[in-house]
C-alpha cells in the first residue's frame, strides 16, 4: 500500500481520549499524560495515533504527529463503507455494517470519532468485547484496513463486477446515489448491465 503524505490533505484533529499516569519516585511522584488522538480529511483518509509527554498539549502534538505517519485510504462506496466487516485488536472487536443513506453514525466511544473524521456518514457500528478506547480503536482500523471494493475482489477471483453482485445491488449502485470519483467508471459499467438485466 502506497505512503500517503499528510502534508497534501486538509486534516482536522480529534482527541479522543487522555489518560493520567503517576509513577512513585523516592523524591515523590511524577507525573504524565498519554492521548489518543485521530486525524482525518472527512475524504477516505484516517489515522491514529498515541502520544506520551509530561504535559497534556505536548501528548497530543506527539499523538497527532504519530497519527499522520498512520493514515489510511478507506474504501466508500458513497457515504457509507462497501460490506459488513468485524476487526479485531487485544481483547476489542468492532463490528461495522453499512447503512441506508440518511442513518447517519450509529456507533460509541472511539469507534465514532474514527468514523467521522473518515468521512464515512451513514454506518452502524458495536463495540463486542473489551471497550477499552485504544484498543477498540485499534480494532476500528483493522476494520477499515481489510475493506475492499467489489472491483478489488472481482480482480482477485477472476470474475467481473455483473457477475459478483447480486442484480439488486447493481441497480442500487446504478441509481443517483453519490459516489467517490474513482468508482464513476465502475458505476457507469453496472449501470449498463443492470439496464440490459
Amino acid at each position: 500500500m502506497p505512503k500517503i503524505d499528510p502534508e497534501k490533505l486538509d486534516l482536522e484533529e480529534r482527541l479522543i481520549k487522555t489518560n493520567k499516569c503517576q509513577k512513585t519516585h523516592k523524591g515523590g511522584r511524577t507525573m504524565s499524560w498519554n492521548t489518543l488522538v485521530v486525524v482525518g480529511d472527512h475524504a477516505g483518509h484516517v489515522g491514529i495515533g498515541l502520544g506520551k509527554a509530561r504535559g497534556v498539549p505536548d501528548a497530543i502534538r506527539k499523538g497527532v504527529e504519530d497519527a499522520k505517519k498512520q493514515i489510511i485510504e478507506v474504501p466508500m462506496i458513497g457515504p457509507t463503507i462497501p460490506h459488513a466487516i468485524l476487526g479485531s485488536f487485544g481483547a476489542s472487536r468492532v463490528l461495522l455494517k453499512p447503512a441506508a443513506p440518511g442513518t447517519g453514525v450509529v456507533a460509541g466511544g472511539s469507534v465514532r470519532a474514527i468514523l467521522e473524521v473518515a468521512g464515512i456518514r451513514d454506518v452502524l457500528g458495536k463495540i463486542l468485547g473489551s471497550p477499552n478506547a485504544i484498543n477498540s480503536a485499534q480494532a476500528t482500523m483493522d476494520c477499515l484496513k481489510k475493506l475492499k471494493r467489489a472491483d478489488e475482489v472481482a480482480k482477485l477471483r477472476g470474475k467481473s463486477v455483473e457477475e459478483l453482485l447480486p442484480k439488486g445491488m447493481l441497480r442500487a449502485m446504478a441509481s443517483d446515489m453519490p459516489v467517490a470519483v474513482a468508482e464513476v467508471a465502475t458505476v457507469e459499467a453496472v449501470a449498463e448491465v443492470a439496464d440490459n438485466a
